[in-house]
């Protein structure tokens, strides 16, 4: 049942750690319908990578909009990524931001899956 290499076959170590512990119990069609539904919330940080630097250009805050921070979005649209030093502080931490929403997308998504 390694079907998570197949639907994934990116994922970092802890990232798929996370997803073995969330799947273990369920059966085939349990984790195909997962990986479905997971696959279509999931981000990749290298999208977030980019849009963190599309923030220098003048449009900070777009990376907290699609990781479903709206707030933490429209507060670095109008102050500029807190003076920049938001969007260098995102930029060093992007990786982080994105597995924290991914693993609050799989929690999601086990739930209804169960």
């Amino acid at each position: 049942m390694n079907s998570l290499y197949q639907y994934f076959p990116n994922l970092d170590m802890e990232e798929y750690n996370c997803l073995q512990n969330m799947t273990k119990d369920f059966d085939e069609n349990q984790m195909k319908q997962f990986c479905i539904i997971y696959g279509s919330r999931r981000k990749e940080p290298q999208l977030i990578l980019i849009l963190v630097l599309i923030g220098f250009l003048g449009f900070a805050g777009i990376h907290r909009f699609v990781l479903g921070q709206i707030g933490m979005g429209i507060l670095y649209f109008f102050t500029g990524g807190l003076c920049v030093i938001g969007t260098i502080i995102d930029l060093v931490n992007h990786k982080k931001l994105t597995l924290e929403y991914n693993f609050k997308q799989a929690h999601q998504t086990s739930i209804m899956v169960k």
